[in-house]
């Protein structure tokens, strides 16, 4: 089964880009380590997945870009075609000369019903190429106009066409002191959207990211595309092919499918956090080496511990014994430690992965108390590395990771919009405090859904 991806806005273009640049690179690399019939079948699974072959044998992305302004696309298109080893289907974008001025209104209420016609004919076009159609991957940003606004409207129209396929909002959260002072408002509109309409919401924050880079990769001058292509890596480490049972002899053919019913038992819990380790320049490759219990019980210790990375973990946040009593988050005498989770998935690739003991992640206090605990965790495995790692390990949770962030953005927006500031510049594109009010209450929703886990 294909993914179609559709890239959408500034960030969701570059971002698009480096995933597909990354996916390439990881299939195309020498590093594999494993047997040629091994490689052979992951290479074909990965093609199938994200790319349609030409008469050129240039692989040509599965991918729709939308952005309002051109020079972002042009460079995309310009960029892929001249690596030579992949390229977009210059037919699959669509840009108009003016932005959305980083006003959600403006992408959602004038752009998306204005261009709606001819982007969902690209969508439909792309969808028509593929045998059979795994779903749906949106990559956008919360910050701006259009990533946002039009993509909050072309997921909402991707429901509407597609009611029984499956769709992914990659969503980027913005830099916590963002230089788009509506920045607050904008996300809370796009989640409440995204929330009605999505399948789930696989979240990366600009922050968090940052960290990573200046951390873990040792970057001094941080760009947007270092930014990027931590993303991007991080994307492919869950997207690129794997088993997902034990003792599977073929590729799993529905990753979307396969994501969504390991990680969202319930419509009320949609979001996802993602975490991978380890995560180091190339150069230190080659001096380091990783055993697989050390990868594991780090990673346990950042689910639990809610860690953004594998440096500065709290090792002294633990699971609640059982029947101990547990004070509310809501208590004003215990800080909100320990992560309590809805369901995880746990990737490896790499050497000796079918001999690792997972364990730990079975243990039912790290998940709600009204789940099945045979439904809460899903281990996907591949003897194939995955760029350049000789062991990687990815952990995509469903849990109480993004519920601090969420709270902030709300606060902040709640408190503008108690000023009324800035509301006419949504009023003068049909978005009234009505509006405001609807996302408001659904993400309060949402934050008292995972805060009572």
């Amino acid at each position: 089964m294909s993914i179609v991806t559709v890239q959408l806005g500034q960030c969701g273009n570059q971002i698009g880009h480096e995933v597909f640049s990354a996916i390439c690179g990881d299939v195309r690399g020498r590093h594999g380590l494993c047997s040629k019939r091994e490689n052979d079948s992951y290479h074909d699974a990965c093609k199938e997945r994200f790319f349609c072959e030409e008469e050129s044998a240039v692989p040509v992305a599965r991918a729709v870009l939308v952005d309002m302004e051109p020079k972002v696309i042009s460079q995309t298109l310009s960029m892929a075609a001249r690596s030579g080893y992949w390229k977009y289907d210059e037919r699959s974008h669509f840009c108009q000369k003016q932005g959305s001025g980083n006003n959600w209104a403006n992408g959602y209420s004038v752009h998306g019903p204005r261009h709606k016609e001819v982007i969902m004919n690209l969508v439909q076009k792309e969808a028509e190429k593929c045998d059979r159609v795994g779903g749906f991957f949106t990559i956008m940003s919360m910050a701006g106009g259009t990533g946002s606004g039009l993509g909050a409207f072309v997921t909402q129209s991707l429901r509407d066409a597609f009611p029984s396929s499956f769709i992914l909002n990659h969503v980027i959260w913005p830099y916590g002191t963002g230089e788009v002072i509506v920045q607050n408002y904008n996300s809370v509109l796009t989640l409440s959207h995204l929330y009605r309409s999505s399948d789930a919401l696989l979240v990366h924050e600009n922050d968090v990211i940052h960290q990573i880079c200046a951390q873990l990769m040792n970057i001094k001058q941080i760009s947007f595309r270092d930014v990027n292509q931590v993303i991007a890596h991080q994307l492919g480490s869950v997207f690129q092919p794997t088993y997902t049972a034990e003792g599977a002899l073929h590729y799993s053919r529905n990753p979307l499918g396969d994501l969504l019913e390991a990680l969202v038992p319930h419509p009320e819990f949609k979001m996802l956090g993602l975490r991978n380790i380890p995560q180091m320049p190339e150069r230190s490759l080659a001096y380091s080496t990783f055993s697989w219990p050390g990868l594991v019980k780090h990673f346990r210790q950042m689910l639990i511990a809610n860690a953004k990375m594998e440096e500065g973990i709290d090792w002294q946040v633990r699971p609640p014994r059982p029947g101990a009593f547990v004070p509310s988050s809501h208590s004003t005498n215990k800080p909100l430690r320990f992560n309590t989770s809805i369901a995880n998935l746990v990737i490896l690739r790499g050497k000796d992965v079918h001999d690792v003991d997972l364990g730990s992640f079975r243990d039912p206090s790290l998940y709600a108390s009204w789940l099945n605990p045979q439904d809460t965790f899903n281990a996907w495995k591949t003897p194939r590395a995955f760029n350049k790692y000789e062991k990687s390990a990815a952990l995509v949770s469903n849990s109480q990771f993004l519920l601090k962030p969420l709270d902030s953005v709300v606060g902040k927006a709640w408190n503008m919009f108690a000023s009324k500031a800035y509301m006419h510049q949504y009023a003068k594109f049909g978005i009234e405090e009505e509006d405001f009010l609807d996302s408001f209450t659904a993400l309060e929703q949402v934050i008292s859904s995972y805060t009572t886990l």
